[in-house]
């Protein structure tokens, strides 16, 4: 079933992706999705846990087969290419919880991030990384392993950056993280955006789903920082207003 909101006109997409159908052995997941990500587009999936939103993003990327459909980014076919020749083409995925090289430093995470780009490009997109989180260059010394959740989580997506995709997936980048490290991990991606790297994260230009055994959903609204807290401000004000009414 096709994620509903796909626009057949306008510019050619950078990620198209035609009825994918994927899963582990004998356990099939996804069953004839469609998703298109156009340049500059920021596009969620949403749904509850199981639905295949991991799942859809590790098939996309080459991290699992495909049993059926295909994948076409930047207009070349990457159905059947390795996670490795999907990162060299610029699409680059960022996976749930925090895979970092725990014995290494902080740098040279981020070094092995950019282990293929020319020694002065990779400086500076390291010091790009390290801009986005100074709180990753205060530790640049430090192990991986010493980090806290939030700023492994941190260290993953710089690890992103560092890559310089031209379309980035984050896979939960949220989980576990404090409201203020969630805002600042997307706050880095909204200027990603804005930079034209084109990150499709967990919040989105539009809106549609998969209905079925399980549902995915593409979510419309682009993120502006600290809005999770001006959610919350606006509820506690409304359930304060509502008290005062039935008081009265």
């Amino acid at each position: 079933m096709p994620i509903s909101g796909l626009d057949s006109g306008g510019p050619e997409p950078l990620l198209a992706a035609r009825g994918i159908v994927a899963g582990y052995g004998k356990l099939s997941v996804l069953e004839g999705v469609d998703l298109e990500v156009r340049a500059g587009e920021a596009v969620a999936l949403l749904g509850p846990n199981g639905a295949g939103k991991s799942t859809l993003l590790a098939a996309l990327s080459g991290l699992i087969a495909k049993s059926a459909g295909t994948v076409h980014f930047a207009g070349a076919d990457i159905t059947r290419a390795t996670p490795q020749q999907a990162v060299r083409a610029g699409l680059v995925h960022v996976l749930e919880g925090h895979h970092v090289f725990g014995p290494l430093s902080v740098h040279d995470n981020l070094l092995l991030a950019g282990f293929n780009a020319p020694p002065g490009e990779r400086a500076a997109r390291i010091e790009e990384a390290y801009e986005a989180f100074p709180e990753m260059a205060e530790r640049r010394q430090l192990r991986a392993s010493a980090l806290s959740g939030g700023q492994q989580q941190m260290l993953v997506v710089a690890q992103g950056i560092v890559r310089r995709p031209r379309l980035l997936m984050l896979d939960e980048p949220s989980a576990g993280l404090s409201p203020v490290l969630v805002d600042r991990v997307l706050a880095v991606a909204a200027a990603m955006r804005a930079r034209r790297l084109h990150p499709a994260r967990r919040a989105a230009d539009r809106e549609g789903a998969r209905p079925g055994r399980s549902r995915l959903c593409a979510c419309a609204r682009p993120y502006r920082a600290g809005e999770r807290e001006r959610r919350r401000a606006r509820a506690r004000r409304d359930r304060a207003g509502l008290s005062r009414r039935r008081r009265a």
